[in-house]
This record gives structure tokens, C-alpha cells and sequence, in this order.
């Protein structure tokens, strides 16, 4: 894998592992953007949650809103990862120089959450992702930086923009499926009288979002792991 990618794939996954949270209005995707972020949740909030009441089962409890529905199951990262790599692939260079901005600002503020709160410090958000969006995309771009990376023929460029969102998604929904509430990954597929069955591990071992547990283990824990998986990706190790 050339470093290109592992940056790039890397930053993306980063920011894909906030989308997730679009059915959430006072998550952080829902400010990364102005107005335009925070009526983008209003819709797919409404819109998870018109999918849970046409599809859920006898066993699933009623709910007032769509958060942790939809947006939070195996498919939805499908189709999210695989429409993006369309856009890639169709779009051309500006598809891509957007891709990476748009994620490139919400891993901006997924790492950086406490430090680009206000809307002042938005501007600056933009201005710091577009810039090294359009740096990076200028790197990928050269011979064998990776732009053609793992799929190689004519017309395939970019391809694998997809792959690091749904690993993103992926990751943000195994994260919530250690917390009390669990996550419904496995839907539109029903376990038992349930759609939207909450997978998680046994209740004993779960924590509440944000606890020490996240914080002081896990996050030490999976920052350790990714490093000595980037340095297996590049070969150092």
C-alpha cells in the first residue's frame, strides 16, 4: 500500500466513522457543515425512522425517533461505500477533491472535537480540509502514488475511495455495539421476533458511550493497534 493511501484511507475512514451519526441532532456531523449538516440530520433522522416503523417486527419496541436504525446496519455502509465509489469513478477529479473534503472536515472534527467548537472556528475547518484535500489528491495523482490502487485497469482510478467508508461505518457501528444500548448491524436481517435486534456482546461486558472504559482503555488500546497496522501496510513491520 503506498503512504498516500494509508493517509488518505486512514483520514477518510476517520471521517466516515462520524457519518453514522447523521440521524443524530446533536451529534457532530450535525455542525461539521452550517445549516446544510443540521438539515441533512433532520431528513435522515425522519427518514430512519419511517424505515423502523415500516419494517420492524413484533418483538421490536417502539421508538420516538431514528436514531441508531438505519444509518447504524451493514447495508447502509454497503450502499454508502459503494455509491461513493461511483461518484468517484463518474464524477471525476471534483467527485474525488469532494470526497476528501467532506471527510477530511468531519475527521478534522471527530479528533479535534473540543478545539473547533463555535462557528468560528468552522471557516478555518473548511479552509484546512480543502487545502489538504487538494494537496493529497495531487499526490495520489502521481505514478504510483496510489490513485490506481488495488484496482488498476483503465477508468478504475479512485475506486477504492469506497472501502475506507465502509470500514468507517463499520467501525462507528461495532463501537456502538459495546455500549448498553447495542446496535442493530445485522438489519434488514431478523433474529428471533426482532429486525432491529441490538447485537452487542453479553450486558455484563458492555459500557455506556464515553465512560472511562472508551476513553482510558479502548482508545489507548485501538490507537496502538491501527499504528502497528499502518506500519504493516507500508512494510516496516
Amino acid at each position: 500500500m503506498p503512504w498516500p493511501v494509508l493517509l488518505a484511507g486512514a483520514l477518510i475512514c476517520a471521517g466516515a466513522a462520524l457519518a453514522p451519526d447523521l440521524d443524530h441532532k446533536a451529534a457532530t456531523i450535525s455542525r461539521s457543515f452550517g445549516p446544510l449538516s443540521r438539515w441533512l440530520c433532520e431528513i435522515v433522522d425522519k427518514l430512519s425512522y419511517a424505515v423502523y416503523k415500516a419494517t420492524k417486527m413484533q418483538g421490536d419496541p417502539r421508538r420516538s425517533g431514528g436514531h441508531r436504525t438505519l444509518t447504524h446496519t451493514w447495508l447502509w455502509a454497503v450502499l454508502i461505500g459503494t455509491g461513493t465509489s461511483a461518484l468517484a469513478i463518474f464524477g471525476g477529479r471534483w467527485a474525488v477533491l469532494g470526497i476528501l473534503f467532506v471527510h477530511m472536515v468531519l475527521a478534522i472534527e471527530g479528533l479535534l472535537w473540543r478545539a473547533t467548537r463555535g462557528s468560528s472556528s468552522d471557516v478555518l475547518v473548511w479552509l484546512l480540509a480543502a487545502t489538504s484535500s487538494w494537496i493529497l489528491a495531487g499526490v495520489l495523482d502521481q505514478p504510483g502514488n496510489g490513485s490506481d490502487w488495488l484496482f488498476t485497469a483503465p477508468g478504475q482510478e479512485y475506486l477504492w475511495l469506497g472501502l475506507p467508508i465502509v470500514l468507517g461505518a463499520l467501525v462507528h457501528d461495532i463501537g456502538d455495539a459495546l455500549t448498553v444500548s447495542g446496535c442493530p448491524i445485522l438489519w434488514p436481517i431478523p433474529v428471533g421476533r426482532k429486525r432491529w435486534y441490538p447485537v452487542g456482546p453479553p450486558k455484563a461486558m458492555r459500557f455506556r458511550a464515553g465512560s472511562w472504559v472508551e476513553l482510558k482503555v479502548l482508545m489507548p488500546a485501538f490507537m496502538v493497534l491501527g499504528g502497528v497496522g499502518g506500519a504493516a501496510a507500508l512494510n516496516v513491520i
